[in-house]
């Protein structure tokens, strides 16, 4: 995949952190109405498949025998993992504890591109990412209450693993695959795993069929699953994994906002000091420095 404008660059980052962080007020309201699992693989399975009728005239470019093997393992860490451990995890640990063990993502991120991929490497970048995690900290500490398992930490870190594996992992075979099949793929064939896992242990029944879960539904297949995804793989595959994930310690800010405003829940100077650090992390691992890299 190319290289984008600078402006192009920074308009699907802004869509990419708004859809993801409008994304959590919105499942939490749609998750009071269905099982967590079943509602994990119908959006996933949704997406995937809507992504699939839309790419059908391209089908030419799938390469079922020589990429089944990508889809699936993409399938498995950046959905089935991805989501399936968040929605098991969360029933463990409070909500503002699971979401920073999550984005210890983007610091994982940095660290395995560098390993695998050979991505440049700074003291500043690694300064940056420690204290982008510290800023997620600092906005999620309202929600560190409750009790805490530690079944449930370890669950949260193989789901921020899960998730900077798959990330790294889409880098590696971007030139390999379509990123747009690869993305509807993934989606299909993990969220067939997550759907039936919740099938099985899960009840259908339980689903309550009205507009805050339809909502909810709808705005995951389009904008949280097939779109966000393809936002995220195209910036991925167009520059350095670990500057883009970078970006994605905004997602819990502009959650924390929005849910003040859905939900009504409060804002306190944590948020604002989370916001600064994060805003500085960002500057420094996007920063053009001298760099070292892994030979």
């Amino acid at each position: 995949m190319g290289e984008l404008t600078t402006a192009k660059r920074i308009m699907m980052i802004a869509l990419l952190v708004v859809l993801w962080g409008i994304s959590w007020p919105i499942y939490k309201v749609a998750l009071e109405f269905t099982p967590p699992l079943l509602f994990a693989g119908l959006r996933t399975l949704l997406g995937g498949l809507l992504l699939g009728a839309i790419l059908a005239p391209r089908w030419n470019r799938i390469r079922w025998k020589e990429n089944w093997r990508v889809y699936a393992i993409s399938g498995i860490f950046n959905v089935v993992l991805f989501y399936g451990l968040q929605t098991v995890g969360l029933m463990y640990v409070p909500s503002g504890l699971f979401s920073v063990l999550v984005y210890l993502q983007p610091v994982l991120v940095g660290i395995f591109a560098w390993m695998w991929l050979g991505e440049a490497m700074s003291k500043l970048k690694v300064i940056g990412l420690i204290i982008g995690f510290l800023g997620v900290a600092a906005v999620s500490i309202g929600g560190f209450s409750g009790h805490v398992a530690i079944a449930g930490v370890i669950i949260a870190i193989i789901t921020a693993v899960s998730w900077a594996l798959g990330t790294v992992y889409v880098k590696k075979v971007n030139k390999r695959v379509d990123s747009l099949w690869l993305v509807a793929f993934q989606c299909t064939l993990g969220g067939i795993v997550l759907t039936g896992t919740g099938s099985v242990t899960e009840s259908w029944s339980d689903i309550v069929w009205n507009v805050p879960y339809v909502s909810g539904l709808l705005f995951g297949t389009v904008l949280g699953i097939s779109l966000s995804w393809l936002l995220y793989f195209t910036l991925v595959n167009s520059g350095d994994a670990s500057k883009v994930a970078s970006y994605t310690f905004l997602v819990p800010v502009i959650s924390v906002f929005v849910s003040s405003m859905l939900l009504h829940e409060s804002i306190t100077a944590f948020l604002l000091i989370g916001l600064v650090l994060i805003g500085f992390s960002i500057y420094l691992v996007n920063r053009r420095v001298r760099v070292v890299r892994q030979a």
